[in-house]
């Protein structure tokens, strides 16, 4: 019989795997993105209104009945069901026909139950547009407006300013478990193009986000955006036709200027950042709308202090942005970028609506010399 140390390390092994594997499916699954939105999408309710039975009321006599014309015979009347059991309807066609129409029974009546507030079901052509954020506030009402102008002007790129090739490793906690892990992020100068990866590992379990496109005069113009864990599903920029298109079976939405993915749009804020600092002043707000593998979004950026940062990897000073949130699911996302390592992300933090959250830290910087 094994002594009672070799179980007891055997059992925190073995939890440890667990949690690991608990946490590449929920929370680090979906960094940069809503930790619940997955959920939300997965258990949508669809409700159906039955109908209470509409009685025809009795026509008006015409002008035959109040007369003293001759009756004509009778028609055998149609024998109708009670309430409770199946019905048919008839169905008008263009040639005057009736079609016998199946119905569903109308069930007898049910206590109502409470249930928690969804969030309004969308037509599919709501659905397919980017989301509006409510007016509450002038600010949000001009940052949409203004993300939806033809005429409205990109700030300004300098491709000299966008960080060469290089590796980012990060050491990843949350408040699920006292196990951290460990992120990196791939991102690679190719002059006209650029792919970026966020790579997720813990006991042989991996999840990626992968990122690839054009780098334009305005910055970053991603072609692809993908999320793999078991299967990989994506997100697909067809700038000729002027649409953003899913794998994942999700109405197409309007690709509007400036696009970014949940990936791109770190590097492309530090890029803005690195060529005019100036523009972005404490307080500045930035909408960009931001494409994840299931839905396209306007995210709206706001301009915080400059703060001096105790990271794993050293002391650096990292300019901080938070994403506004828009409505009771949103996650407040804060992302640190360091002057000192080109604005790339140093820091994230993603808090839900729970107060679960989750956060990478810049561990080491690595040459990305020969990475595909």
């Amino acid at each position: 019989m094994p002594p009672f140390s070799s179980i007891k390390r055997w059992l925190v092994l073995t939890a440890a795997v667990l949690l690991a594997h608990l946490a590449l499916m929920g929370i680090v699954s979906d960094t940069l993105a809503p930790l619940n939105q997955a959920a939300r999408e997965e258990t949508a309710f669809v409700t159906r209104t039955v109908a209470d039975p509409v009685v025809p009321e009795p026509l008006a006599p015409s002008e035959i009945v109040r007369t003293k014309a001759k009756p004509q015979p009778k028609k055998r009347p149609v024998p109708v069901k009670p309430a409770h059991q199946d019905s048919v309807v008839t169905a008008q066609t263009d040639d005057s026909s009736a079609e016998l129409v199946p119905t569903d029974p109308v069930p007898p009546a049910l206590p109502t139950v409470a249930s928690p507030p969804e969030p309004p079901a969308s037509t599919p052509e709501v659905a397919a547009a980017p989301p509006t954020p409510p007016a509450s506030t002038p600010e949000v009402a001009q940052a949409t407006e203004a993300a939806h102008d033809p005429h409205a002007q990109p700030l300004y790129f300098n491709p000299a300013s966008l960080s060469g090739s290089t590796r980012l490793i990060y050491t990843l906690t949350t408040n699920k478990f006292p196990i951290s892990l460990t992120a990196e992020l791939l991102w690679r100068n190719l002059g006209d193009r650029y792919s970026a990866r966020l790579h997720f590992s813990a006991f042989g379990l991996t999840r990626m986000q992968t990122s690839q496109g054009r780098i334009t005069d305005a910055g970053l113009a991603p072609e692809r955006f993908a999320d793999k864990y078991r299967s990989e599903v994506a997100a697909h920029f067809n700038e000729a036709q002027g649409k953003i298109s899913f794998s994942a079976n999700t109405p197409d939405a309007p690709l509007l200027a400036g696009a970014q993915d949940r990936l791109s749009v770190l590097i492309q804020l530090g890029a803005l950042m690195a060529s005019d600092p100036t523009h972005f002043a404490p307080g500045t707000t930035i909408t960009v709308q931001t494409v994840g593998p299931r839905t396209a979004e306007l995210w709206l950026f706001t301009v915080m202090q400059t703060e001096a940062l105790k990271l794993p990897g050293g002391d650096v000073q990292g300019v901080k942005l938070e994403r506004v949130p828009r409505d009771p699911y949103d996650q407040r996302v804060e992302v640190w970028l360091s002057p000192q390592l080109a604005y790339l992300p140093v820091r994230i933090r993603i808090t839900d609506a729970n107060g679960d959250h989750v956060e990478q830290q810049w561990h080491a910087t690595e040459s990305a010399a020969g990475d595909d």
